[in-house]
């Protein structure tokens, strides 16, 4: 297994949160587009906050289950495997990798730091789930 660089894994981040947040703002344009202050974003965000988590969870679960790759993942051509086997992951690591992603973002990227430190540049998440980020 050719292990993907973390500077393809950092853009393909990057892709799959523009498309996300864009995807969030069209679902919720019509609420988005009546805020006047970041006091108003702060309680839409707080009111909002298991849709907007659930919709990330879905995308990344459901891709990465389906395909062993997100649109930003396939753009920078590497994919996610089962770090034994290497092939790609079942439903429920797929998920627990996905889940495990969210708390990673929420710990203000903490779980995405220990990839730097990794001799298969692995996440948190990666690891918990047994999973590699590899070259497609």
């Amino acid at each position: 297994m050719n292990i993907a660089p973390i500077k393809k894994r950092i853009a393909s981040f990057i892709i799959d949160d523009f498309i996300l947040s864009i995807l969030i703002f069209i679902i919720f344009y019509s609420q988005l587009s009546t805020l006047t202050d970041t006091e108003e974003l702060s309680q839409f965000m707080n009111n909002n906050f298991f849709i907007i988590a659930s919709i990330k969870l879905l995308y990344h679960w459901v891709l990465i289950w389906q395909n062993g790759m997100t649109v930003g993942n396939f753009v920078l051509k590497i994919r996610v495997v089962d770090e034994d086997y290497g092939m790609l992951l079942p439903w429920h690591k797929a998920l627990l990798r996905s889940f495990l992603r969210l708390f990673s973002e929420a710990a203000f990227y903490l779980g995405f730091l220990v990839a730097f430190l990794s001799p298969k540049a692995q996440t948190m998440h990666d690891k918990f789930s047994k999973a590699v980020v590899v070259d497609a």
